[in-house]
């Protein structure tokens, strides 16, 4: 067998591109993973979504209401 930890060949990490290891999965160190943790902490990860209340704007008209 090699010398080196165990290596997914076909996942890289997201942070620094390196093989992924099987014990820091999907990173390749607990460096890389607690720069990812970082970084959702930090809000630099972040959901895009339209300001306003949609369910209101989806919401049908009432017919008894006057405009």
């Amino acid at each position: 067998m090699s010398d080196q930890p165990d290596i997914i060949p076909i996942s890289v990490c997201p942070i620094c591109g390196k093989p992924a290891v099987v014990q820091n999965r999907p990173f390749c160190s607990r460096r890389c993973a607690l720069l990812d943790l970082g970084r959702w902490i930090g809000g630099n990860y972040r959901v895009p979504t339209t300001e306003g209340n949609e369910e209101e704007e989806d919401r049908p008209l009432d017919e008894d209401t006057p405009d």
